[in-house]
C-alpha cells in the first residue's frame, strides 16, 4: 500500500475531512489508495502563531504522531494557477486555510478518507512510500 507521510496538524486535518486537498511542490502520477501517515515531525512554533485559525478547525487535538491514522483516494494532481488558487479561496475558505497555495505548486486531490479503527505505528519516509505488514514489525523491534 503507498503513504504519505504529513506533519501535524495537516495529518490530523484529512483524518477529520477538513482538508481534501493536500498541497506540494513537486507532482505525482500515483492514483489510487493512499494511507496517511501522521510524521513524528512537527510543524514550526511560528505556524502556530501565524496561522492560528487552522488549529480552531480541528476536532480532536490528540496527534498520532508516528502511526498511519487513515487511508483516502488520491484522485487528481493539479498544478496551481492564480486563477484556480482564487477560486479556491472564494469557494472553499477552510480548505485554501488548510494548505499552502501557491502558483506552480500541486494541489492533490484526496477522496474517500476513512479513518483506520487503529493507528499503525510505523517510521515515515518522504515521498510516496510502500507500506507493508514486515514494514510494521520491523519498525517495533
Amino acid at each position: 500500500m503507498k503513504v504519505l507521510s504529513i506533519k501535524e496538524p495537516f495529518a490530523t486535518l484529512i483524518k477529520e475531512k477538513t482538508k481534501q486537498i493536500e498541497t506540494r511542490s513537486w507532482k505525482t502520477s500515483y492514483r489510487g489508495e493512499l494511507y496517511i501517515h501522521a510524521s513524528s515531525a512537527k510543524v514550526s512554533k511560528a505556524f502556530y502563531k501565524e496561522r492560528p485559525e487552522v488549529i480552531k478547525l480541528i476536532k480532536n487535538h490528540d496527534y498520532s504522531y508516528g502511526n498511519i491514522i487513515c487511508k483516502c483516494k488520491l484522485v487528481d494532481c493539479i498544478k496551481m494557477t492564480s486563477p484556480w488558487i482564487e477560486r479556491l479561496k472564494k469557494e472553499n475558505p477552510k480548505e485554501y486555510l488548510c494548505g499552502y497555495y501557491e502558483v506552480n505548486r500541486y494541489a492533490w486531490i484526496l477522496e474517500e478518507i476513512e479513518i483506520l479503527d487503529c493507528p499503525i505505528p510505523v517510521k515515515g519516509r518522504l515521498g510516496i512510500w510502500n507500506f507493508s505488514e514486515q514494514d510494521e514489525k520491523k519498525d517495533k523491534l
